[in-house]
């Protein structure tokens, strides 16, 4: 594929490839293409990466309510921000300034898991006690939760099931949830440690912590200065990736199959819901397995009719008058419902659409195409007859980019982003 003309060059993500292509066509010629890409990235600093909208770099304080967290994140429709620790000398370092990352889906799911301790306090025969509000203990106690003594196996999560969307707007209005404070949930699900990279760190560093490491999100800052300078996240990344097609780098990568890169690596064992199965086991099934998503099947069990995001837990708290009369609100109800709610605010979104599906004969350039055009999280791989083979994350892609070279992690810690002694992470 030929290069675009430079005038298609505008845009701050392709002037990064750009940069890219000038390292890859001076890199020794005994290097295969893999340890060219991963010199290209080490030669350049973050500082190139383009910068976040203003809206995404956020702080939430320490001493939030959950409520107020959840407002900021709604407000700015974003879906982490850093915790800014109140309680830090002014001379503090960024490491102890902070205190971790705050996810909506984290804030979300570990109130629905002190709902399963309270239902499984009730149904141990225990006065229900500890966080859990009045307010939910007493929406609790109206139903009728039997324990195995009494020959009958009820799960935990029945409880909550069947107060449906009661449940929910209880959940929202108690004590419970205007008052717990941010701070009291660090290190629960979700939670991510304040790991942040200096400007002079290489997209290398960047790339490997986004990918090998985990971090769904990577702050910037300057040594020195009290602000966050900007916010990498992999959608960032892959979008990137996506402005540099046509380049000679991207290209001689992009034209891989996903099955010669070894994708998808989780080939037919998959983690999947049924149609019929609860929207709250969906959700804890994503805690237990701590995955981001898991495609919703028909009764056949094969094929795909939907996909549900840990980060579409949001909903569960900023819309739940769309689940008022339902007695459980199962995986169906849950994409029909969002569906219609975001048609009628205007707000319609492409991963409420249909499912985004692939064949492994596909290329990695097809999916990154694919995945930015539709500002989506995964895409499922399927066969011929669309029965469900795997599913390709925005990670996945990126740990196709780099690899780590021998010793680099250490180098990483020892160094690159250096750790003041008696810090947190």
């Amino acid at each position: 594929m030929e290069s675009p003309p430079e005038s298609a060059r505008s845009s701050p993500e392709a002037e990064v490839g750009m940069r890219v292509e000038d390292l890859w066509e001076i890199q020794e010629p005994q290097l295969s293409p893999s340890e060219k890409l991963n010199s290209c990235f080490e030669s350049i600093f973050v500082t190139s990466f383009p910068q976040a909208p203003s809206s995404q770099v956020i702080e939430i304080p320490s001493d939030s309510s959950l409520a107020d967290a959840v407002k900021i994140l709604s407000k700015n429709k974003i879906m982490s921000a850093p915790v800014r620790n109140l309680k830090a000398p002014k001379n503090a370092s960024w490491i102890d300034r902070y205190i971790g990352i705050v996810e909506f889906a984290g804030i979300t799911v570990w109130l629905l898991h002190q709902s399963e301790l309270a239902a499984s306090e009730k149904g141990a025969g225990s006065p229900i006690k500890g966080p859990i509000t009045e307010g939910i203990a007493a929406r609790l106690n109206s139903v009728k939760v039997k324990s195995k003594d009494d020959g009958i196996t009820t799960s935990v999560l029945e409880a909550t099931d069947s107060m449906g969307g009661t449940f929910l707007e209880t959940l929202i209005t108690s004590d419970f949830y205007k008052k717990t404070k941010v701070q009291d949930i660090s290190g629960s699900f979700r939670w991510a440690p304040f790991l942040a990279l200096q400007k002079s760190d290489s997209f290398l560093t960047m790339l490997l912590l986004l990918s090998k490491y985990r971090m769904k999100s990577l702050p910037v800052v300057v040594l020195g200065e009290e602000k966050i300078d900007n916010i990498i996240t992999r959608s960032a990344v892959v979008h990137m990736l996506a402005e540099c097609v046509g380049l000679h780098w991207f290209e001689n990568w992009g034209k891989m199959k996903l099955h010669e890169l070894g994708l998808p690596s989780n080939r037919n064992k998959i983690i999947k819901v049924s149609e019929d199965d609860s929207i709250i086991k969906a959700f804890q099934l994503m805690r237990k397995k701590r995955i981001g998503g898991v495609p919703v099947v028909d009764k056949t069990g094969n094929k795909a009719i939907g996909n549900i995001s840990i980060r579409d837990v949001q909903y569960l708290l900023t819309a739940p008058e769309m689940y008022k009369g339902y007695r459980s609100i199962t995986a169906k109800d849950f994409i029909r419902s969002i569906k219609s709610y975001l048609n009628t605010h205007d707000d319609a979104s492409p991963r409420f659409l249909g499912v985004l599906t692939c064949h492994s004969e596909n290329t990695i350039k097809d999916i990154i195409l694919k995945l930015d055009a539709e500002k989506m999280q995964r895409i499922y791989v399927v066969d011929k007859d669309e029965n469900l083979e795997g599913v390709i994350t925005l990670r996945d892609i990126i740990s196709r980019l780099v690899h780590e070279p021998n010793g680099y992690f250490g180098d990483f810690f020892d160094g690159v982003v250096p750790l003041p002694q008696n810090s947190r992470v």
